[in-house]
């Protein structure tokens, strides 16, 4: 089969992709990953197909209204009006995306397309071939969940208007999928009530833990959790001198990292942190990526150690504990390596993820980056290191995680 996987959002929304891209080459496959141009590189490295999106939709994000708008460390006025401005300027990114999309998919006529939620053309393609998409979420609460809203309300209102969140969720996705239909001047007749039952009945699939986001009774068959997905990423990689040398002084050590996302206040962010860390002696080793945290010229070098990159899936398993932004895989890698768990959110599902770390005792409930002073973050950073009950709770999550294989159960799910 030609199969694409077509995923739009930052490199977490692209990992999840390129780990179904192994399995489904692996069985034989032609696939293609259609990603933003920003990761061809992500994809081309790791020996895939790539189909460019276009640039302008990260490149919106990475502005300055982009970071505020997404909850990265600003005020609330500040964010209000970010979100204003960043609504009006995405109109073109959003067209790109979408001539994008269509383009590939008429032109490649794929048998298969999996896709997750910010790719829009799939569904008006997906009404046209019966059976040939599949909704990917790496993510929980997309579909409705008794005591839950929808992932972009993060709280619980009561059953009733629980369930108008899912609704009003939906008429946005109904909503977009026909602006990008008058987008691409699609000719074909498509009502906005067959959209929303085709959003409803589709395929899907999270690719989530059932450890951490148990399937729900409730779903139809259609609607399943087939377990958390990951590739390998330590291929051709080892620690330098330094980073193994921290490794060997320090038997117990506490890792910190924002990923891929950015803040307003970067240098702040980090001196609170390294205050903390400093005062009660807690080596550490803090993970720069993107520039949410950043090196200072002094420092104990002792206690801490900086890195620009590094695979998770290798330094995680030495870790006695991680402090992280949040992130699908990055919650996942953490809690299945044993490690107590600390959510700094940032945006949207991350404080889904800060409530189901908290929930499962795996560690204490984190404030947003945008509250992240010293005198709230010290208590958690030494609950954090210090309750060992956080510790055997991620050890026994972690060996509940490493024997979850669903590769086949995936596999025939897609392709069936």
């Amino acid at each position: 089969m030609k199969i694409i996987l077509m995923s739009v959002g930052t490199r977490g929304d692209m990992e999840p992709f390129l780990a179904l891209a192994d399995i489904f080459t692996n069985k034989g496959h032609q696939v293609i990953c259609a990603f933003p141009e920003q990761f061809r590189d992500l994809a081309e490295t790791s020996g895939f197909e790539f189909a460019s999106l276009g640039t302008k939709l990260i490149e919106l994000l990475d502005s300055p209204d982009g970071r505020a708008a997404m909850g990265a460390g600003g005020s609330g006025w500040k964010k209000f009006t970010a979100t204003l401005r960043l609504a009006v300027n995405q109109g073109e990114a959003n067209k790109e995306l979408a001539h994008a999309q269509y383009e590939l998919i008429e032109r490649e006529n794929p048998d298969k397309i999996v896709y997750n939620g910010k790719a829009v053309y799939p569904v008006l393609w997906g009404l046209k071939n019966e059976g040939k998409t599949v909704f990917v979420s790496p993510i929980p609460y997309m579909h409705y969940v008794e005591g839950h809203t929808h992932i972009g309300f993060n709280t619980n209102l009561g059953t009733f208007l629980n369930k108008l969140t899912f609704a009003l969720a939906n008429f946005g996705m109904v909503t977009t999928t026909m602006v990008a239909k008058k987008w691409l001047k699609i000719k074909d007749k498509v009502s906005r009530k067959a959209i929303r039952e085709f959003l409803k009945t589709n395929k899907s699939v999270y690719t989530i833990s059932p450890a951490l986001f148990p399937r729900p009774e409730h779903w139809h068959e259609d609607l399943q959790v087939l377990g958390y997905h990951e590739r390998d990423k330590t291929v051709d990689w080892q620690p330098d001198e330094k980073l193994q040398t921290f490794l060997d002084r320090h038997s117990r050590i506490l890792f910190v990292t924002f990923g891929s996302m950015l803040n307003t206040a970067p240098e702040e962010k980090t001196k609170a942190i390294l205050d903390i860390l400093s005062r009660h002696q807690i080596p550490a080793i803090i993970n720069t990526a993107s520039g949410g945290l950043v090196e200072p010229e002094n420092y104990d070098r002792e206690m801490l150690h900086f890195v620009n990159r590094i695979p998770y899936d290798w330094v995680f398993p030495k870790m006695h504990a991680v402090i992280h932004h949040g992130g699908s895989g990055t919650t996942h890698m953490a809690l299945k390596s044993g490690c107590a768990t600390m959510v700094i959110p940032h945006i949207i599902d991350q404080f889904a993820w800060n409530g189901i770390v908290h929930e499962l005792g795996a560690g204490p409930k984190g404030d947003k980056v945008g509250k992240l002073t010293v005198d709230n973050l010290e208590p958690k950073i030494l609950d954090l290191w210090n309750n060992e009950d956080y510790k055997v709770k991620t050890e026994a999550i972690g060996r509940q995680m490493r024997k979850e294989d669903f590769r086949e159960e995936i596999y025939r799910f897609v392709i069936k």
